[in-house]
């Protein structure tokens, strides 16, 4: 690949949607370039990037003349562009249609579902959190969580009993709900064990595992 074309990542690492895509390119063994964008970086609302991504958000991958927002659809096209065949992304029409489900399913209910407990515990000063709220954020985050939960009682993997991209997504919101403190939480046992299970992987300690803020 030239230097033209070498593929770049905008967004900042403690982002979970560009923390999904870097957990891909690690899997995958895809070299890249990243540049920081969002919240204390800025550049996302600036004219170049919005002719990018009209939306302003991260993450944006830039590859040459090819430009491609939103997390998921990255994902997607770095298993078709790079995977040649990976299992992260299933071939057969009924596995890779589950694993989409619940691509779907991260950023229709997880994502605004897990937001607000982890602004509030993470990056919310302590002496202006509502505990009372951030009680309820979290008890709303169990009922959640607790739909996996009983998914991955009967099987290894989120889909098709071997890691995909599903396990990617999900992976890394599960790291904030299983890392933020200070209000109380169910035991989900299933969903442990499939965490400490994709916790132990190499691409998840560099870019999921790192503090959360």
């Amino acid at each position: 690949m030239s230097a033209d074309n070498r593929l770049t990542i905008w967004g900042r690492p403690n982002s979970v949607n560009v923390q999904k895509v870097l957990w891909c390119l690690a899997e995958l063994d895809v070299a890249y370039d990243r540049i920081d964008a969002g919240m204390q970086f800025g550049r996302n609302n600036e004219a170049d990037y919005l002719a990018m991504n009209p939306n302003g958000r991260i993450p944006t991958l830039v590859e040459g003349d090819f430009v491609l927002w939103e997390s998921n659809a990255i994902m997607r096209y770095l298993c078709l562009a790079y995977g040649d065949g990976t299992p992260l992304y299933p071939t057969t029409p009924r596995h890779r249609a589950a694993v989409e489900r619940w691509l779907d399913w991260t950023l229709s209910t997880v994502q605004p579902i897990e937001r607000p407990l982890f602004w509030g515990l993470v990056r919310t000063p302590a002496e202006q959190r509502d505990m009372a709220a951030l009680q309820k954020a979290a008890d709303d985050a169990a009922a959640m969580w607790r739909i996996l939960d009983t998914h991955l009682a009967t099987r290894s993997h989120v889909e098709a009993e071997r890691f995909t991209l599903a396990d990617i997504a999900l992976g890394a919101y599960a790291r904030r709900w299983f890392g933020v403190e200070g209000v109380v939480k169910p035991e989900l046992p299933s969903l442990a064990r499939w965490y400490g299970e994709i916790a132990r992987r190499p691409a998840f300690i560099r870019h999921i595992a790192p503090p959360l803020s």
